[in-house]
């Protein structure tokens, strides 16, 4: 039986986070701060302003907590991974867990995403419930709603739009109407869209001042929903912030390879559960590059 663990992205964070594993790694815990500029362990245990649910904090915390938890499992010889998938954010962990790049890379990395993401402004992301993509696509069309991006498919059931305010709140009238469920995502841009094509641009020059190695085992690829491709890295990952997380599509790939695969998630339950949906569902992946 195949066996892959899951990492959480923006979203997983909450105040406490890390007190487990801080004191056990005092080295690389001083080592974040420096580098971060900013005591992390505080920011972890006391959440000073709702400073941690903001893109710039919360990104560098919750890859530095994964992380360790990561390592903690290293150090027990926990049963080691076949593949590795991360949501978002988590993939970054997902990539240093395969050894694509050494911790202190990864944090420069979040660093610079969470910075670019943050100063992103004039939109937003909401997530509809109980909601296949092309139902949503057919509402969107039937309401003369242009411009909105799909910008995650967590399950067959459940996705996740992005764009301008003015657009969402379009949306958001066209799902009432229709007595449809949905919640506004507590984020200050529409990430993972074409509105995000400027930091998408910058950050992809940022990767390419680093030295990445092609990730063993596999992890699967948001943007594709396949494992990632050698040499792949610098693309892939500044793609991914213009394209959506296709996390169902990932999860089928996942399940094709072996529809036992045992699933182990770090720091929640929140992506075991998709997967359970996902896995119940059953269903064959989605076209790439749906927009709406």
């Amino acid at each position: 039986m195949r066996f892959a663990i899951l990492f959480p992205g923006q979203g997983a964070q909450f105040r406490g986070m890390g007190a487990d594993v801080f004191g056990r790694y005092p080295g690389l815990t001083r080592f974040a701060c420096d580098l971060l500029e900013y005591d992390l362990v505080a920011l972890c245990r006391d959440d000073p302003d709702g400073l941690l649910s903001q893109t710039q904090y919360t990104q560098p915390a919750l890859y530095t907590v994964n992380a360790l938890h990561t390592f903690e499992r290293e150090r027990r010889e926990d049963r080691p991974a076949d593949c590795y998938l991360g949501h978002s954010l988590g993939e970054y962990n997902a990539l240093l867990a395969a050894g694509a790049f050494d911790f202190e890379t990864g944090l420069r990395l979040v660093k610079k995403r969470g910075e670019l993401m943050a100063a992103a402004s004039g939109g937003g992301m909401t997530a509809v419930l109980d909601t296949s993509a092309p139902r949503l696509a057919e509402i969107l069309a039937q309401d003369g709603i242009d411009g909105v991006d799909v910008a995650g498919y967590n399950t067959d059931e459940q996705i996740v739009v992005a764009g301008p305010a003015g657009l969402l709140d379009s949306v958001h009238d066209a799902l009432r109407r229709r007595e449809i469920r949905f919640a506004p995502l507590r984020v200050s841009a529409p990430f993972h869209s074409r509105y995000m094509a400027s930091a998408r641009a910058e950050f992809q020059e940022f990767l390419r001042k680093f030295t990445f190695a092609d990730p063993d085992p596999d992890v699967i690829a948001n943007v594709t929903g396949r494992p990632y491709e050698k040499g792949a890295i610098v693309a892939t990952l500044s793609a991914q912030l213009v394209e959506p997380v296709r996390w169902s599509d990932s999860v089928r790939h996942l399940l094709s390879t072996d529809p036992a695969t045992e699933c182990e998630e770090i720091g929640g339950k929140s992506l075991l559960r998709m997967v359970e949906k996902i896995r119940a569902a059953a269903t064959p992946p989605a076209p790439l590059g749906i927009r709406t």
